[in-house]
């Protein structure tokens, strides 16, 4: 376990809390996506079985890096040790590929809408966003090493 040279406010914790049990959430329903399929968040149409069969192999690969990478990142906060940043951005790489290659190799979006499709993505991305800007933010100010 890794102690930085300054002890960090309350707060830091509490945010370090709140990452790591959104990124365990996270990986919930990677495990679920990996049990029930396009059935993972409830019944799923012909158009969200079909989407879901057609994703390459290394799709679900690279959601398990960012669900997994982002919570052992939160963990990496929680223990105070600098790995935090670079677990998180190899997390958010996963998610930007993720989500990018979703968007721009189906049609989801037209299908779906934008409106339907793109908020939620837009906020984990911006979780992702703050999560590595945070690590980095605790390692200028001493409180991880």
């Amino acid at each position: 376990m890794a102690y930085g040279a300054q002890k960090p406010p309350a707060w830091y914790y509490i945010v370090a809390v709140l990452l790591t049990v959104w990124d365990a959430i996270g990986c919930y329903f990677c495990y679920m996506q990996f049990k029930l399929g396009a059935e993972a968040m409830g019944p799923a149409t012909a158009y969200d079985r079909a989407l879901y069969a057609s994703m390459p192999g290394w799709y679900n690969v690279c959601y398990a890096l960012a669900v997994g990478g982002a919570t052992l990142g939160g963990i990496c906060l929680l223990v105070r040790s600098a790995w935090a940043k670079p677990v998180f951005l190899v997390s958010l790489v996963a998610i930007v590929v993720q989500f990018g290659y979703l968007f721009a190799t189906t049609d989801i979006i037209a299908h779906k809408g934008f409106a339907m499709v793109v908020p939620f993505p837009a906020f984990i991305v911006a979780v992702a966003v703050f999560a590595l800007w945070f690590a980095g933010f605790a390692k200028r100010k001493g409180w991880i090493t």
